[in-house]
């Protein structure tokens, strides 16, 4: 698939590439990274730019001790390496996980970095882009630290359904997590025995049901959980 086609299959990709060079264009790849695949691994060196124009992803930090922590998770239009060409750095921070199936547009870090050299308004994007991250994570910087597993969980189903349109004027009947419990811990910030204790517990309360072992639930459900966090956040 050429850069071309891909604007054809997803319009909105053309906010971003309006003004891309066409020498950079014509350089443009396009590939695609399967489910569970890692798009780039932390502290290898970049040397490349990239456009999610579908897909999700997740961005994690690993540690020689084995464990792994969520930074965040990002649906397209997202970017690949862009804070570590933001910040001047040659190795990248983080490692990214892919979701779902997600298609990006490469192009090189050196034509990147010309690219947002003369062209005001992808610099624009990548620096709006990568400060909502940075807003993001430092207003919720310190929730895994002093709530309870239950509020966290909670708190993480509440977010996941509203992103699936459960609070829309028409709501799916229910929404299902898709998550394993191990994608769960890393996400949540809480080890699996906790993880695991505190779905019994809430799914005994009704705040969801489990469908082969998924958090499973309604719109009824979700207002119960907004409730129970509001009260929590009051106290």
């Amino acid at each position: 698939m050429t850069l071309t086609e891909l604007e054809r299959k997803v319009p909105k990709l053309l906010e971003y590439t309006r003004y891309m060079p066409e020498d950079i264009r014509s350089r443009c790849t396009v590939r695609t990274h399967a489910a569970g695949s890692i798009i780039h691994q932390k502290n290898m060196e970049l040397g490349y730019f990239g456009i999610v124009a579908q897909g999700e992803n997740r961005v994690i930090n690993e540690f020689e001790n084995g464990n792994v922590y969520m930074i965040e998770s990002n649906k397209a239009i997202d970017f690949i390496g862009e804070v570590t060409i933001l910040a001047g750095m040659p190795r990248t921070s983080v490692t990214i996980e892919a979701v779902t199936e997600n298609v990006v547009a490469y192009i090189s870090r050196k034509d990147a970095e010309r690219w947002l050299s003369e062209d005001i308004n992808i610099l624009r994007l990548t620096s709006r882009h990568t400060a909502f991250k940075l807003y993001r994570s430092s207003y919720n910087n310190g929730a895994k630290l002093f709530y309870p597993p239950g509020y966290l969980l909670l708190d993480y189903m509440v977010k996941y359904g509203r992103q699936y349109g459960i609070d829309s004027p028409a709501p799916p009947k229910q929404v299902t997590i898709s998550r394993t419990r191990q994608l769960l811990q890393e996400e949540i910030g809480i080890n699996v025995k906790t993880l695991n204790r505190t779905i019994r517990q809430l799914k005994e309360e009704g705040f969801f049901t489990l469908c082969k072992g998924k958090i499973t639930f309604n719109r009824e459900q979700y207002e119960m959980a907004q409730s129970w966090l509001e009260t929590a956040r009051d106290k």
